[in-house]
């Protein structure tokens, strides 16, 4: 039955080991290196560089099931993306061959059930490789380059969410062959018996695995594409602004005026006469008018006018 407790900074690193002896593999996806003695959560963070916050937020999930981070911002991405990286090489490097190892030396080679048993684990760790390879090329890079401020018009973490399919199909129907075939040789029993326990072992951790990269890892990265989005959007309107505002600024007064004069909706002979000046020369700022600005239209040349308070709105007849 899971603890029930909510950790915090403050716990001792030490009574989170105890209450949960299955953190000990995350405290090595995320850098911790044990020696803590009697540190805070907070000091063994602080003291191997890992962001307290996102570090309790991973850990209060996967224990109980807590998802109660109360600012997404203040999540580390680089945190949770170093802990998921971590997380596959252990998985990869060291728990795949390690039970292979096993089921090997507890198998008769020469049974052709023991060779569909060791086939059918070679193709579930094909399958889990390729999952986590695929994580590896595109989505953390994906990630990395929202970090940086490099949106991609071509990726999204939807187009993972869409595909996060599990992957341990072929691992219950491995465990179910074994059950089944467990060898009457005590030796071989006892041997295959302590393997499938590591079986459901991995089971459970590559279960949690998934839901952290569902309820935590993809939620935040949406966030940060939100945010990414919303950038990108004020990029643009402050360029936008930046550009009306040099134009502004190469504008002439007597261009101002011809705008004001369209504006208010005067033909070029009648400008030329409010401004006592030729329809020729009328017509020349016109043309100088859309060239710096980029706007040929009285529609358009209203609204610039209005944004750069060169009439109020008021006085528009709209």
């Amino acid at each position: 039955m899971k603890n029930q407790k909510m950790y915090e900074a403050d716990d001792k690193m030490i009574h989170l080991i105890s209450d949960n002896y299955d953190l000990l593999q995350a405290l090595g996806s995320f850098g911790i290196s044990l020696g803590f003695g009697d540190k805070t959560v907070r000091e063994v963070c602080e003291g191997q560089n890992v962001d307290t916050y996102t570090f309790l937020a991973i850990v209060n999930f996967s224990i109980n099931g807590y998802k109660e981070f109360d600012d997404a911002d203040r999540l580390s991405i680089s945190t949770l993306v170093q802990y998921l990286r971590a997380s596959h090489t252990y998985y990869i490097d060291f728990q795949l061959p390690f039970i292979r190892k096993k089921l090997v030396d507890s198998l008769d080679e020469k049974d052709n059930l023991a060779r569909l048993i060791l086939k059918l684990y070679d193709e579930y760790a094909h399958d889990i490789r390729n999952h986590m390879k695929y994580e590896e090329k595109m989505v953390f890079p994906y990630v990395d380059s929202l970090l940086s401020g490099q949106a991609s018009d071509t990726y999204d973490i939807e187009t993972f969410s869409k595909n996060h399919t599990q992957t341990d199909v072929k691992l219950r129907e491995l465990k179910n062959i074994i059950i089944k075939y467990l060898p009457s040789d005590t030796q071989r029993n006892s041997q295959l018996t302590a393997t499938l326990y590591d079986i459901y072992n991995c089971e459970a951790w590559l279960d949690q695995h998934a839901k952290v990269e569902e309820e935590i890892f993809i939620p935040v990265i949406r966030h940060l594409e939100m945010k990414s989005k919303q950038n990108d959007v004020s990029v643009k309107i402050s360029s936008m602004l930046s550009k009306n505002t040099e134009a502004t600024e190469t504008l002439s007064e007597r261009e101002k005026d011809v705008i004001v004069a369209v504006v208010q909706g005067m033909t070029n002979k009648e400008i030329a006469n409010h401004l006592c000046i030729s329809t020729n020369t009328v017509i020349t700022h016109r043309r100088n008018i859309a060239r710096k600005l980029q706007i040929h239209s009285p529609a358009g040349l209203t609204i610039y006018a209005i944004v750069n308070n060169l009439v109020d709105i008021s006085s528009v007849n709209l």
